[in-house]
């Protein structure tokens, strides 16, 4: 499985642990660094689709998490 998708980093230590803080962390990165919409879309559909670990691991394959 591949790691860091989106070729980029996101800070998810000392935010909010909630599921929205964590999302709004990912799309803020991700539009930063130029991820198109529909890539992010993507991202958070699957996200979705599971508990919070699986949030978690999904950011992990998508971003390179700090």
């Amino acid at each position: 499985m591949e790691n860091n998708i989106f070729n980029t980093e996101v800070t998810l230590s000392g935010i909010d642990g909630n599921v929205f803080a964590i999302f709004g962390a990912c799309i803020k990165s991700a539009r930063r660094n130029g991820v198109p919409q529909e890539q992010v879309d993507t991202f958070l559909k699957e996200a979705k689709q599971g508990d919070y670990d699986h949030v978690l691991q999904t950011c992990h394959r998508y971003f390179d998490v700090n």
